[in-house]
Order: C-alpha cells, then structure tokens, then sequence
C-alpha cells in the first residue's frame, strides 16, 4: 500500500475558518516510485476535516466510511476528541480492514482533523495532540511546511491562510522528493460549510467568505 507523504493545515480565528492544505503524491515510502493521485487527501465528514498521511486506503475509510459522532455539549471538546470520537475512529478503520494489532496494542495512522475552529494531530497510536500553534502539518515535507509556516506567521505581515498554506506546499515540493502537486485546498467555517479549490502554485487569497474561494490553477 503506497504510502502518502505530506498534509499541512492552518487556522486563522479572526475570520472564524479553517483552511486545510494538501499534496496530490503518493509513494513507496522511500521516494523511489511516486504517482499523482486524482483522490484527495483532504475529506470533510460532517463537522470533521481529515487531512492524512500513512495510507491513502486510512483517507478513504476516514472519508467515505466514517460515522461521526455528536458531541454531547455537557461533554468537554478534549473528553469528546479523546474517547468518543478515536473510539468512532478505531471502529472504522478495525471494520474497514485497515487497522493493525500487535502485542495487543492497536494502531492505525496519522492524520489531522479540523473539529470547531481547532487542529487536532492523531498518532498511530490514537493519542490525540493539539499545538499551540494557528499551524499543524504532517508526512514527509512537514519540517520544511512548518518552517515555512513559522516564518510567515512571524513576518509581522497580516496572516492570508492561502497564501501561508501554498508557500509552505511550495517549499515542501522544492524540498521533499515525496510531495506533488496539483495542491488541494479546503476551507470550513464553523458552521460546517466548506469550499474546495485545486491550486498548483499560484498566488491566491482566502476571502472572508468561504465561499467565495478563488478557483485560479496553473
């Protein structure tokens, strides 16, 4: 199973969405034999947004088969992301044939997921993290996307997630031998509705409506 190798994602609370990023390569996972993918690592299931690394047949099940739960409101966001929610995620890909078990430990894959305006990281373990950073990237060009994301959100210049999110894309393709466009963009308020455009390279800008994402392509 071809290993994907790179998803990254920002949010930028001022403008209450998220905009998740990703690459369209998938590869041996040792970077010798890669294809482009039509499929996207990037899926929106209700209120969650994946963006995977590990497997693309992991992204499938998260996108396609996937049952999200509801949070009950009595219930914290850290006990519901926790317990709930990888509980929903364990039984999916157990059902799907995809998770692994050994020694009587279980594990899966890596992703992220975008849940009420916050990024959450799960492990192959199903530790659920969440930085304290507005940024959060996995797969292989992670150390260069979060570079790149530390720089330009340490510019002093205003933050444009687009625009962060294709320099970090850019810098991990110029530096990673495992990341391809076309690049995928998401974008999701927290209202649950959402915009995807494909974009591989040029310059864009996230309006304040989401709706009105640019569709450029080059």
């Amino acid at each position: 199973m071809p290993r994907v190798k790179h998803d990254l994602r920002c949010s930028n609370q001022a403008v209450r969405h998220d905009v998740h990023g990703a690459d369209s390569a998938a590869s041996n996972g040792n970077g010798y034999a890669i294809r482009v993918r039509n499929d996207p690592k990037i899926n929106q299931v209700g209120p969650f947004l994946f963006g995977f690394t590990t497997s693309f047949r992991m992204g499938q099940l998260l996108g396609h088969a996937f049952v999200p739960p509801e949070r009950d409101p009595r219930v914290s966001t850290e006990t519901f992301m926790t317990t709930t929610f990888i509980n929903a995620v364990r039984g999916c890909l157990k059902s799907g044939g995809y998770a692994k078990k050994a020694d009587d430990v279980e594990s899966g894959g890596t992703f992220l997921v975008g849940y009420e305006g916050r990024i959450f990281r799960i492990e192959s373990d199903y530790q659920v993290g969440e930085t304290r950073l507005d940024y959060e990237a996995v797969g292989c060009g992670q150390d260069v996307a979060m570079g790149a994301l530390y720089a330009s959100f340490n510019s002093g210049n205003p933050v444009e997630p687009m625009r962060e999110l294709r320099t970090a894309l850019m810098a991990a393709k110029q530096f990673s031998c495992g990341v391809r466009g076309p690049f995928v963009y998401k974008a999701m308020t927290l209202d649950g509705t959402s915009k995807v455009v494909e974009n591989d390279g040029c310059l864009t800008r996230i309006p304040t409506d989401p709706a009105r994402l640019p569709t450029d392509r080059s």
